[in-house]
């Protein structure tokens, strides 16, 4: 037995009332529809079109960063003069992410990774950094971020160099120096 298609015009049948007027059926509403109706729904179209592509020029933060990108967040960490950053005692893990401009998993991540992190947990296994800790987090940033060491070459580094921190802290002097004598030359 051969299979027929069967398709149906809803359209070519009107409705009609006692009167004899065309009334429409509510199925087949939504297909009659005013122009400003029609120009609402073009523009909530557009709309969407350019959140998503607001949405899409937006980096995303999930994934492997880019190793250009790398180099652009390195400037922009926010780590407090020693002074300062001696003030308190502990900072939570959220204070040290705001830092370095990363996430708390990236932290919690290196915190495993590297033996020089010993963060100290409460009861409740909230992490708190003392003052130490960040400045060792500021030299592991350096070398995964900076210098893009792999993880296992950082290992490595710090256990060869002992002194690598007094490494760090020379570069860390010289580049403030630096920065200074370029802002005291634009400014002459």
């Amino acid at each position: 037995m051969p299979i027929r298609q069967s398709s149906f015009d809803f359209e070519s049948n009107p409705v009609k009332n006692s009167n004899g007027d065309k009334v429409i059926d509510e199925t087949i509403m939504h297909r009659v529809e005013e122009p400003a109706a029609i120009q609402e729904k073009a523009l909530d179209k557009k709309m969407q079109q350019l959140k998503y592509s607001e949405n899409a020029a937006k980096k995303s933060t999930r994934g492997r960063m880019k190793l250009s990108d790398m180099n652009g967040c390195a400037e922009l960490i926010e780590i407090p003069e020693d002074a300062i950053l001696f003030e308190k005692s502990y900072y939570s893990i959220g204070a040290v992410s705001d830092m370095f401009k990363v996430n708390a998993s990236l932290i919690r991540f290196w915190e495993n990774e590297f033996d020089i992190l010993k963060p100290k947990k409460n009861a409740k296994g909230d992490r708190f950094f003392r003052p130490e800790d960040v400045k060792n987090l500021r030299l592991i940033y350096h070398l995964l971020r900076e210098r893009k060491y792999t993880i296992e070459g950082a290992k490595e580094f710090l256990k060869k160099n002992k002194k690598a921190d007094e490494k760090f802290a020379m570069i860390e002097s010289l580049k403030k120096l630096r920065a200074f004598l370029s802002e005291l030359r634009t400014s002459l």
